[in-house]
């Protein structure tokens, strides 16, 4: 387990054309929660779960039953790449694996349709940082945001 009280585990840096110049993110605590998931707990959830692709509202959901659990927005950027913007998963179903899961799903997913990603949400961009066999798919001329110091 890495140390959660380490500052630089949680910084991120956007880039400019996010709309944020010179941004150094800080997580929310619901953000805090999904990294610690994605770095620390690597196994699989203790239950299935269906992946949608809306692409009428551009999100990647999470569905048990007839619920959405957790949800992956995206932008179209066009016909090659596609912008990963926020990983939530409601709270009652964190710290089981979903948010590790559902963007295994989305990025396998991505590969197949032979995209890239820019990714805009700071759990992707960990989850492909102790992935790395996903590194291939981040645009490098839009790579989105980027692990800061502080």
């Amino acid at each position: 387990m890495t140390d959660p009280t380490d500052p630089a585990r949680y910084a991120f840096e956007y880039p400019d054309e996010a709309g944020y110049p010179g941004e150094k993110g800080t997580l929310s605590q619901d953000q805090i929660v999904l990294i610690d998931e994605v770095t620390d707990d690597p196994h699989a959830p203790a239950f299935d779960f269906a992946v949608v692709n809306d692409e009428k509202t551009g999100i990647y959901e999470a569905i048990v039953g007839d619920r959405e659990i957790a949800g992956l927005p995206y932008n179209v950027a066009g016909d090659d790449r596609l912008v990963l913007l926020a990983t939530s998963v409601l709270p009652e179903f964190r710290k089981q694996g979903i948010a590790t899961e559902l963007i295994r799903r989305v990025l396998d997913d991505v590969r197949t349709q032979g995209k890239t990603v820019t990714v805009m949400c700071p759990i992707v961009h960990t989850f492909i940082e102790h992935n790395p066999e996903y590194a291939d798919l981040i645009d490098p001329k839009h790579p989105g945001v980027t692990k800061g110091h502080r």
